[in-house]
């Protein structure tokens, strides 16, 4: 599980190199729509390739089920809050508490095996990417440093290795556990695709190469996954 932690230092880093270019260069609504579709896709054949069949295989339905509503129920619960949090100071604390869930899903990945995080940690390193580039844009409306701003990413992120530490424990439990977490993974990151990343991706007007990348990040995921073998 120290793989795991070290793992997340590589979205942590791109997210912050990806604040570093945002400061300077802004990116437009259709590039942002863009990195969404394909993060969306990334994140879906992860959790779709890697996670789901060990939880279907696993034969431990009722694991699987108490996993998958205690993920139902915290994601209710991040939607909520985005109702009620707003402003600048709201965006920084549902990113936060999504990129500790994010690090806390990678350290449960691990748990399933090393193949199975190191795919997850290419997928939520462009997720990740795109929540620097959200936060970036929404921060330098009222934040004039730019330097602040990267910092602030940065202190973001920390979050990630944290989140996996967190999930350290589960990779020495008995199999029902694992599998009721990895349940519970499961649900976040579908929760991530279908409620977050498309729904905001959605909020420019379509173009079909833009709609595209969703199926290039899936096709991309799963042609490593099968190289990787």
């Amino acid at each position: 599980m120290i793989a795991a932690w070290i793992y997340t230092l590589i979205p942590a880093t791109v997210a912050i190199l990806g604040a570093v270019v945002a400061v300077n260069v802004r990116p437009g609504p259709t590039l942002v729509s863009a990195i969404q579709h394909f993060a969306a896709g990334v994140v879906f054949a992860a959790a779709a390739g890697e996670i789901m069949p060990d939880v279907a295989h696993s034969g431990s339905p009722i694991a699987t089920i108490v996993g998958g509503f205690a993920g139902i129920g915290v994601m209710l619960a991040i939607r909520q809050l985005e109702r009620v949090i707003k402003g600048p100071a709201g965006l920084l604390t549902l990113v936060g508490v999504d990129i500790l869930i994010d690090g806390l899903v990678l350290g449960i990945a691990f748990a399933a095996g090393a193949k199975a995080g190191l795919l997850l940690t290419i997928a939520l390193s462009v997720e990740v990417l795109f929540l620097g580039l959200a936060v970036t844009t929404e921060l330098s409306e009222t934040v004039k440093s730019r330097m602040r701003i990267v910092l602030i990413i940065a202190a973001l992120v920390v979050l990630l290795p944290v989140g996996a530490f967190i999930a350290t424990p589960v990779a020495s439990l008995p199999a029902h556990y694992i599998t009721g977490f990895l349940s519970f993974g499961l649900i976040a990151l579908l929760y991530l695709v279908t409620e977050e990343l498309l729904v905001e991706a959605h909020e420019t007007p379509d173009r079909p190469w833009v709609t595209a990348m969703f199926f290039v990040g899936f096709l991309l995921l799963l042609s490593l996954e099968e190289v990787m073998g």
